[in-house]
């Protein structure tokens, strides 16, 4: 099954401890789309300038990915520059510029409104809504968002709850929506809103689960040296949501072993800059590490 993946396309000036890496490709709807074209059919909707590079685009249409919703308009591409310290699970923002991206207006195109799975990135939550209403009822819907959005536009992030099944936000973005620093307590608050599904990102430490019947962990990966976070979480996402469509299935089951999936691809993801290690996988890696994770968090009943 298809999935439509909705965000950003941007140009990343990263800094961290292990070197600089100046204009690479990067952006939520990017490095989600990646992530899931190795488990499922992926169909893109951002939008770029004119300064775009063309090795850019090739390489998102190598990985199989539809671009066919990659609006191209006059001006220049959404850029960020970020830099990370010893503290590698906080990115420290240096400059914003919006450029095209900031009146991007979502326009799916006729082949993309029957998509069954969709990912909405951390875009304004109207846009979400307004990308809802051209969809032809997904099957599955799922969200990210962030603190931005939460601080300033928390009614409308509200009603955009309403209308999704499944959640993906860190443990920082879960505290502070739910006004609750408990997790299990803003978990359940969260859940209360709309979504079936609520998942908590916690970089290093793993991943929590939540639905309104259970509770799922699992540690992070362990990797051997984490050079660059950029898109880690939206890697997550790809991971997760590719394994759900191309399975068909969101039974508990299936959500755990997504959970696990998702994890592994960010696990590569944080290896090296930018999508490089992304980019260069085969399904054959992927499939180890899995078979690793398990061998990692296996025990018996004592």
């Amino acid at each position: 099954m298809g999935i439509l993946a909705v965000g950003s396309v941007a140009l990343d000036s990263v800094k961290t401890p292990f070197g600089f890496e100046p204009e690479i490709l990067g952006g939520s709807a990017t490095y989600f789309s990646v992530a899931a074209s190795y488990f499922s059919p992926v169909s893109m909707v951002a939008v770029v300038g004119e300064d775009f590079p063309e090795v850019a685009l090739t390489l998102l249409q190598s990985k199989g990915i539809d671009t066919s919703g990659l609006q191209r308009q006059k001006g220049k591409t959404f850029r960020w520059t970020g830099e990370y310290g010893s503290d590698l699970n906080a990115a420290k923002t240096l400059e914003t510029q919006l450029n095209v991206f900031a009146d991007f207006a979502p326009k799916l195109l006729e082949g993309h409104r029957s998509l069954e799975f969709l990912f909405l990135g951390n875009i304004d939550p109207d846009l979400q809504r307004n990308v809802l209403e051209q969809m032809k009822r997904p099957k599955i819907v799922a969200c990210d968002t962030m603190n931005y959005w939460i601080e300033r536009k928390t009614e409308s992030l509200k009603q955009t709850l309403t209308l999704v099944d499944i959640l993906l936000i860190n443990d920082a973005e879960t505290r502070q929506l739910a006004g609750e620093p408990n997790l299990l307590h803003a978990a359940k608050q969260i859940l209360g809103w709309g979504p079936r599904t609520l998942v908590v990102k916690r970089g290093e430490y793993g991943v929590l689960m939540f639905t309104a019947k259970s509770v799922f962990s699992v540690p992070a990966f362990p990797v051997e040296q984490v050079v660059d976070p950029t898109g880690a979480g939206d890697s997550f996402a790809g991971g997760f949501m590719g394994y759900l469509a191309a399975t068909g299935s969101v039974e508990e089951s299936s959500l755990r072993k997504a959970i696990v999936f998702g994890s592994i691809m960010a696990s590569f993801n944080v290896s090296q800059f930018g999508l490089r290690r992304l980019a260069s996988l085969t399904y054959t890696e992927i499939q180890e590490r899995f078979r690793e994770f398990r061998r990692l968090t296996h025990f018996d009943d004592i």
